[in-house]
């Protein structure tokens, strides 16, 4: 029996901060997204793994950060440039719609300020910093900490989210974005299907599949006027690899990814496609916390997760 994961890397404008040019229809649209991802979850019942970055979840801030040790700089956007732009430093109400939805979504972690964990800079000082910071302000709103996404996928110090009793990760897809993506699925017929593997530390590594939006711009235009829109085909592919095999097809996004209605249509259609192949088969829905208790519990690994079960998604207030 197979499965189907979907996790959204949650961060508004803290995924672009360090960036000396951030996209800025991206930028704007992170708001736009996660209400119609939220929308669109509950509408075909697909619970999510929702990796949220920490600092959303504040109240305030005056943007110094004085016991963080980022390097110098970090937070000049959100001092500066952002100051006045509340809506992309902070998210509360965004993470009540998680907490709130009818979908059972998983409450997960994209680190506090989305500081790369495998850059040579971050240093293990800093990467304890983020999940402490991030495990802090989680247990303020009466949640735990199961599942991790790197930003930017970036891994690294994964002791420290063993040391933070993480149980599952994001790693590194072994298939391709873009154009080679779609060479490699369907002239090569390579599959999307992943296999879940526990690492030396004990954390279930959940490897992407396939990044919903790794085919744009100018291309994705020409394909869909010949063709059809080429991530549709490829997640249909995937979704249908996994209803027949015990893998899992691993679909991930940002929310700010949808920044028209164009992009609207492709996750109805993908998530419509999802729950006809979900009502046809034997295929289930799972998020990451999900997998790796599942995988936990069937390789005898000890201290497997069980928030999957137990996670009180009201209590966040």
């Amino acid at each position: 029996m197979g499965s189907v994961v979907c996790s959204l890397d949650a961060e508004l404008g803290w995924g672009f901060h360090d960036l000396a040019d951030p996209p800025a229809e991206r930028v704007e649209s992170g708001r736009r997204g996660w209400n119609v991802m939220l929308e669109l979850l509950d509408e075909f019942d697909v619970p999510a793994t929702w990796a949220v970055v920490g600092h959303l979840m504040l109240d305030s801030c005056d943007g110094t950060h004085a016991d963080h040790p980022a390097p110098e700089g970090w937070f000049e956007r959100e001092r500066e440039e952002w100051a006045d732009r509340e809506d992309l430093r902070f998210g509360r109400e965004l993470v009540e719609g998680i907490l709130e939805a009818d979908a059972d979504h998983e409450f997960a972690s994209h680190s506090f300020s989305h500081v790369l964990f495998g850059d040579a800079e971050t240093d293990h000082e800093l990467a304890t910093a983020e999940l402490e910071r991030s495990t802090e302000i989680a247990a303020d709103w009466g949640q735990r900490i199961d599942s991790f996404v790197y930003p930017r996928n970036d891994v690294g110090h994964r002791d420290v989210l063993a040391e933070y009793d993480v149980s599952a990760y994001r790693g590194q897809s072994p298939t391709r974005d873009g154009v080679r993506g779609v060479f490699d699925s369907t002239i090569r017929d390579r599959s999307m299907v992943v296999e879940p593997t526990v690492d030396e530390y004990g954390l279930v590594n959940v490897p992407a599949s396939m990044f919903l939006f790794g085919f744009e711009g100018p291309a994705r235009t020409v394909a869909e006027s010949i063709w059809t829109d080429p991530m549709l085909e490829l997640a249909r592919r995937g979704i249908d690899q996994a209803a027949r095999s015990d893998g899992v097809f691993h679909m991930w996004l940002h929310p700010n990814n949808l920044t028209s209605e164009r992009d609207d249509r492709r996750m109805r259609a993908i998530l419509s496609y999802l729950e006809r192949r979900r009502s046809e088969t034997d295929l289930t829905v799972e998020t990451m916390a999900d997998v790796a208790q599942r995988v936990r519990r069937s390789r005898g690994v000890d201290g497997a997760s069980n928030s999957a079960d137990t996670q009180a998604k009201a209590t966040w207030n």
